[in-house]
């Protein structure tokens, strides 16, 4: 796992009728808020997003989009104030990184059935095979890394578990693995 002292925190709420709220402190100074449909899971599937991703080094998956300034229709600002360009930035990252938020989809659904115990496949073998659904390129991941962030999900499903109502999970998104903000185009 990638650990720094630069992060964005994230804080998973579990709110009442078993679904989640995900607080985001990003580092520009804008808060918003990410809600999950949890009552089909034990864990909320926006952390398996996280967990995923964090694990696999995805920059250009859901946090990684979001913590360069990416807004999603289900995503509202709660306090800070955005940037001017916010509108047209978010859009392009959006558009740069749809690769990338279909790669992490398919990744952190995979992780997230397998914590779930909803798949017959060991997650190495689900992972590549689904990787071959939206990806030419070889898989670049070992069995021991798929295994890691398996591992670490479980972890986090238990912590979210033991959680009353209305207790938090505090997380983070390192940095590093913001996206990159392409630039604007040139008229």
């Amino acid at each position: 796992m990638v650990k720094n002292n630069r992060y964005m925190r994230i804080i998973f709420t579990r709110v009442s009728g078993g679904e989640c709220l995900a607080r985001l402190y990003r580092r520009d100074g804008v808060v918003v808020e990410l809600p999950s449909v949890s009552r089909r899971w034990r864990v909320p599937h926006d952390l398996a997003h996280l967990v995923t991703e964090r694990e696999l080094l995805l920059a250009t998956g859901l946090f990684g989009s979001l913590a360069a300034g990416a807004m999603f229709s289900n995503v509202k600002v709660v306090s800070g104030t955005p940037r001017h360009d916010a509108a047209a930035r978010s859009k392009r990252i959006l558009t740069a990184n749809r690769r990338g938020l279909t790669v992490a989809e398919v990744l952190a659904a995979v992780l997230h059935q397998a914590v779930e115990r909803c798949h017959p496949l060991p997650p190495y073998e689900k992972a590549r095979e689904d990787w071959g659904i939206v990806e030419q390129r070889p898989f670049p991941w070992t069995e021991d890394d798929i295994a890691r962030a398996t591992d670490t999900l479980r972890d986090k499903a238990q912590q979210w578990e033991a959680l009353g109502d209305t207790h938090t999970l505090d997380e983070f998104w390192p940095d590093v693995l913001t996206s990159p903000v392409p630039a604007e185009a040139r008229t």
